[in-house]
């Protein structure tokens, strides 16, 4: 089986060589690079499965780089900070971050997170070529259908284009009407790990899926103050 390629993006070259050893260790291949210009153009080459991008690069800095990926390729990117530099979590999930990691971080946790992103886009990957449509694999409520098979989210008759983690959590919430979910709740099923992360990343996510959709006559996606979110059908 071939190895899932890692490129890690850190200007820091002892950090770097050290995040490849523990990927190495669990049967990874890794490329390093040093900056921003570097990352683009090694990331055409090497085609990564994965990125682990530093925010704080010489030159173009991780969020222009996370934008340039953005406009031709879903690949996982996992943001990297150093603690007490300045770092928008939020900007970073907006302009298409799936993850972000704060450093020093432990080890085994970054190897998780690694694994847990990459066992999911694996399992769409799988679903996808399959193309077979399993009870429970489409939702459909008036006017919004999602379909988890084919990925495709149809809003009043039009296909919205919406990236992975928003259209699984929209999902998620429409499957189970009216039962409220905590943002734990939530971060822990669509991510699929333990998540220590700050919990504005589900509402991130809640704010886009409002931005694309808007509340259908007879259904919405309902916040519970203090609590977290659930799909709301009348």
């Amino acid at each position: 089986m071939d190895k899932k390629r890692i490129l890690i993006v850190d200007d820091d070259e002892n950090i770097a060589e050290l995040i490849s050893l523990y990927l190495v260790k669990e049967c990874f291949d890794t490329e390093i690079v040093s900056n921003g210009e570097e990352a683009i153009k090694v990331f055409k080459q090497y085609q990564p499965h994965l990125v682990l991008l530093d925010i704080m690069l010489p030159g173009m800095d991780g969020y222009d780089v996370c934008r340039e990926i953005r406009k031709d390729s879903q690949v996982p990117i996992i943001m990297l900070s150093a603690k007490g530099e300045v770092f928008d979590k939020v900007l970073g999930l907006k302009i298409g971050a799936d993850d972000y990691m704060v450093k020093p971080f432990d080890s085994n946790e970054l190897v998780a997170r690694v694994q847990a992103i990459l066992r999911r886009v694996t399992h769409t990957e799988d679903k996808q070529e399959t193309n077979i449509v399993t009870p429970g694999d489409v939702v459909s409520y008036d006017g919004l259908v999602v379909n988890l098979t084919s990925y495709a989210v149809i809003y009043n008759g039009k296909q919205i284009d919406m990236p992975p983690k928003e259209m699984e959590l929209l999902f998620f919430l429409a499957n189970s009407p009216n039962q409220v979910f905590t943002r734990e709740q939530l971060l822990d099923k669509i991510w699929g790990y333990d998540y220590i992360g700050d919990t504005r990343t589900v509402d991130v996510h809640v704010k886009r899926i409002r931005e694309k959709i808007k509340d259908g006559e007879n259904w919405s996606i309902a916040t519970v103050w203090g609590i977290g979110y659930k799909f709301e059908v009348k």
